[in-house]
């Protein structure tokens, strides 16, 4: 059985970026040599269907285009890995967590990120509290119960299951925010994440 460091569920936006920015603070903390992570996601993102023209710096680009490009980018990091694999259960503790999928894999991690989107939540075993989406334009869309992204010690939620608003920028801020909380917890002090030009 594979063990991780974290395990983050869902491929969009906001589990992309808590991805990118934990497998980036790779050589720039001593805390962090050696922990790998590991993303499972299912076929689909909202972020399929989207044509971004708001997102800062970026042109005018296809979601899904800008999707696939940033699996690229996360799958860049040797330290992650990204899976397509539908979670069906998901259970345990922090430092002892373990995901199982549809095709019959199972993970260990000791921490567990959820960013599944607001349609619906139907991974069992965790007991998290479903209510109402506090920021959805729409009515009937989900979140999970949380206070600044923790559910509970070791299980975070990001994106628009943790309550984000519905925009590219929103669930990626909130998927690295909740990166930077974990890389605090192992640093004992807040940490976040910065990369700067390389001198010559």
């Amino acid at each position: 059985m594979e063990k991780y460091d974290v395990i983050i569920i869902g491929g969009g936006p906001a589990g992309l970026t808590c991805a990118l920015t934990l497998a980036s603070a790779n050589g720039k903390f001593p805390f962090v040599e050696g922990k790998k992570y590991l993303v499972l996601y299912d076929e689909y993102s909202d972020l399929d269907k989207a044509f971004l023209k708001n997102v800062p710096g970026i042109q005018p680009v296809e979601g899904k285009v800008l999707l696939e490009k940033i699996r690229q980018q996360v799958s860049s990091y040797e330290n992650v890995k990204l899976l397509k694999e539908k979670v069906i259960k998901a259970e345990g503790e922090k430092g002892n967590f373990k995901v199982e999928t549809e095709k019959g894999s199972v993970f260990e991690g000791d921490y567990l990120v959820i960013a599944t989107g607001f349609h619906r939540f139907d991974i069992e075993g965790l007991g998290v509290e479903i209510v109402p989406h506090r920021k959805s334009p729409r009515p009937g869309k989900i979140m999970i119960k949380n206070e600044d992204g923790k559910v509970r010690e070791g299980l975070f939620v990001a994106g628009l299951v943790a309550g984000a608003p519905t925009m590219f920028a929103s669930a990626s801020g909130s998927g690295a925010e909740v990166a930077c909380d974990i890389l605090s917890e192992w640093a004992g002090k807040t940490v976040v994440v910065h990369d700067v030009p390389d001198t010559q």
